[in-house]
This record gives structure tokens, C-alpha cells and sequence, in this order.
């Protein structure tokens, strides 16, 4: 099971009031709310292994070279000496390193990699992986990594976790009509605002998988413009042919990487905390008691 962490976490603070506090009047719901989420589905699922996936670089540069649009809408502090700080709500971003420590402390794998999103770290760790794969995540983009024939599935939250999409290839092609690289090449044609990715104007989700289901892929739509006989009206062939410098980088940005290089770990499911001093102390000092507690009993079963 690979967590995509931030998309949980966020939705852990959306999700948990933030009455829900330290005994110093932190709010502490997004942390709260996680444990929550992954007593849950270490209950639900029983994997053997998990393991939380992190944003070490939310706006990878090299995505940002080839679409300077990439998330630009979201970035609230440029850097220049390293990633820049993303748009996060005031109380949730003192939250983030609790989280971080928290979950070392219980011996849960937390994996990123310097210059790449969590959606990498996934992308790598699914292609690795020699048996079935449960993707937790609310990034739709992540569907792109379904596939039936390795047992890969994404579970999308649609309330906490108790409530998830199971995301296989039938339910892809009967909400979309791709599996589930088709869908990384509908999202290149369609576009996504929420990840200031432009699509090619006038080109929405339905006539992105008409075309592709004519053409076959991307290439075989592009090939479609400079072929006179292929069935394109004449605004899809001009939007197309003044959309070539967007479709031939875009694919590169939209596709998770599944290649990185990652730290060695041991992604096993703890049945006992790492650091049980260590996670006393954060539980005192953030006031985890019951969340922590009942992760605790789930894990020691």
C-alpha cells in the first residue's frame, strides 16, 4: 500500500475539525486525522507492506522548464535555492514536520526523493513491486498507473477513507473510456487547471478520448493533422497543429517518473514503534493519545 501523503494529509484537515488541538492550543487535526486515515486502512486492506510517500519537491524544476505553468497558481514563496514554498493554509504547515516525525518514530516507511513529487515516489515503487499495489490517494492524475494485469489499483477517497473509489480499468473505461495510460493521454489533450497544465484549447475530456480512440495515442493524433484524409473537423486540426510545442513536452510532465533513485528502506508494516520514547514524547507533547493509541492496537494485531 503506498500512501500518497500530502493528498491524505490535506484532506485529514479539510476533513477534521481544528478544534482538535495540542494541549499548547496547536491544532493538531491534520496529524490526528492521518493516524485516523491509516488505522482505517491498515483495518480495511491488511497490507503487508506500506509505505508514505512525500512530496520532497512538490514543483519539480525540471517539469517547471518545460511548462513554466506547472503549479505556478500555488506557489507562495519563491526560492532560489531550493524548492519553492507551496500555497498551505497557516495551520496546517506547522503540522507537516509532526507528521514527518510521528510516522519515523512509529517505523512507517516515509519515502520521497530530492526533486520529485510523492506521485514519483509511487510511480517508481509500483513498478517495482513484484505483487498487487493499493495507491491511497485523491490525485486523479495517479490513475494513469492502473493496470489490471499487475493488480495495480488506485483507492480513491470520496469520504475519509471508510468510503473509496476502487479504481481498476473496468471503472476507468466506464467513467472514461481509457485504461490507464490512455488516461495520462487524455489529461495532456484535456488539460488540468489544478495543476496549471494549459491542454490544447477548445479540446475538452470527450474529445480528448474521441480522439485518441480514433487515432490509438498521442502520436497517432499528431500524425492525424498532417494526414489531409484523417477525420479531424478543421478547428481540431488547427488547434492541434498550434498546440505542438504544448503535446510535445507535455506528456513528459504529465507521466509519473518510474525510475528514481530512492534511499533503501524497509516498507514491512510495524507491529511496534521504531522509537517508543520518541513517539511518547509527540504524543504527550501533541496530545495523540487515542489516534495514536488505536493506530497502536491495529498495528499489533
Amino acid at each position: 500500500m503506498l500512501l500518497d501523503t500530502a493528498s491524505l494529509y490535506f484532506r485529514a484537515y479539510f476533513g477534521v475539525p481544528d478544534s482538535v488541538r495540542a494541549p499548547d492550543g496547536s491544532p493538531v487535526n491534520a496529524v490526528r486525522g492521518l493516524l485516523e486515515f491509516i488505522t482505517r486502512l491498515v483495518q480495511d486492506h491488511q497490507p503487508d507492506d506500506l509505505v508514505a510517500c512525500w512530496d520532497n519537491d512538490w514543483r519539480p524544476q525540471w517539469r517547471v522548464d518545460l511548462i513554466p505553468s506547472y503549479k505556478a497558481h500555488r506557489v507562495a514563496v519563491e526560492t532560489e535555492t531550493g524548492p519553492d514554498e507551496e500555497e498551505t493554509p497557516d495551520t496546517l504547515a506547522p503540522q507537516v514536520p509532526v507528521i514527518a516525525d510521528v510516522l519515523d518514530a512509529l517505523g512507517i516507511a516515509r519515502i520521497g526523493a530530492d526533486g520529485y513529487e510523492a506521485d514519483d515516489v509511487i510511480g517508481t515503487l509500483t513498478a517495482r513491486a513484484t505483487g498487487p499495489v493499493d495507491i491511497v490517494t485523491g490525485d486523479r492524475d495517479l490513475f494513469q498507473l492502473v493496470d489490471d494485469a499487475r493488480e495495480r489499483r488506485v483507492l480513491y477517497p470520496l469520504k475519509g477513507v471508510g468510503t473509496l473509489q476502487v479504481t481498476d480499468e473496468s471503472w476507468l473505461h466506464e467513467k472514461y473510456g481509457v485504461d490507464g495510460p490512455g488516461y495520462a493521454q487524455m489529461a495532456v489533450l484535456r488539460g488540468d487547471p489544478s495543476d496549471g497544465l494549459p491542454g490544447v484549447p477548445g479540446i475538452g475530456e470527450k474529445t480528448a478520448v474521441k480522439l485518441l480512440d480514433s487515432f490509438g495515442d498521442l502520436a497517432g493524433v499528431l500524425a492525424a493533422v498532417d494526414d489531409p484524409t484523417a477525420k479531424l473537423t478543421p478547428s481540431q486540426r488547427k488547434r492541434l497543429d498550434e498546440a505542438r510545442a504544448y503535446l510535445a513536452v507535455a506528456p513528459t510532465v504529465v507521466a509519473v517518473a518510474s525510475d528514481v533513485a530512492l534511499p533503501a528502506f524497509d516498507a514491512a508494516l510495524p507491529t511496534v514503534p521504531r522509537d517508543p520514547a520518541a513517539l511518547e514524547a509527540l504524543s504527550l507533547r501533541w496530545g495523540l493519545g487515542n489516534a495514536l493509541g488505536r493506530l497502536l492496537a491495529t498495528l499489533d494485531k
